[in-house]
């Protein structure tokens, strides 16, 4: 006699993203993991967040860098708790760095908090963290093709941030082309169009933030 037995084992990984995820959700923090390439703009869309959100919400960081600290330096300097992780080589963040970061954070003291993952548009997609909302920065600059060559980037996303369009008269950047490729992939994700430079399209990306964190 065949028994098939279908147990789905979660990795070490997965079962500390849990073990986060309870955590941020007891102190009733809002967690947001944020991926791009490095340069579409991960960090100018964390500050312009911040000086939207002044007095709106109270927001905590969490800086992922290959080295240095110049990213942590500027959201403290901004006036907000930042914690940097420097991976030291590593192409993504994970839930044993989260859990440790998080120890360093006065959750109660925090609605939502911004995590900035390793600059690459490949990795960080594949490592949960505990984090409640999962979002791509993508930027003009970068081409419309890059739903199509990185499509596992693209899935399992609450929002795509399309970044630079302050830029768009100047680069060969279809936008139609690009969100044909990310509706392919994903009918329904929102994308939003800004400019961390300009502001452009920074008003409706802070609205649905504040939705989905509950503060609207």
């Amino acid at each position: 006699m065949e028994i098939k037995v279908e147990e789905k084992i979660l990795s070490a990984n997965d079962r500390l993203a849990l073990e986060n995820r309870a955590r941020l959700d007891a102190a009733r923090v809002t967690a947001v993991n944020i991926m791009a390439s490095p340069g579409a703009g991960k960090t100018s869309l964390i500050l312009r967040t911040i000086e939207a959100l002044r007095g709106r919400a109270r927001l905590a960081v969490i800086e992922g860098d290959l080295a240095s600290t110049v990213d942590a330096d500027k959201i403290k300097a901004a006036g907000v708790p930042a914690v940097q992780i420097n991976t030291g080589g590593g192409c993504h963040l994970d839930a044993v760095m989260i859990a440790d970061a998080l120890r360093q954070l006065a959750l109660d003291d925090v609605d939502i908090l911004l995590i900035e993952n390793v600059g690459n548009l490949v990795c960080p997609t594949n490592f949960a963290l505990g984090e409640h909302k999962r979002v791509l920065v993508a930027s003009v600059p970068e081409g419309h093709d890059k739903p199509i060559k990185y499509p596992s980037s693209f899935v399992d996303l609450d929002a795509i941030v399309l970044n630079k369009m302050d830029l768009a008269p100047y680069v060969d950047f279809d936008l139609a082309a690009f969100e044909r490729a990310v509706r392919a992939i994903d009918a329904d994700v929102p994308i939003f169009h800004i400019s961390c430079r300009t502001g452009e399209g920074l008003e409706a990306w802070v609205a649905w933030l504040m939705q989905q964190s509950g503060l609207s």
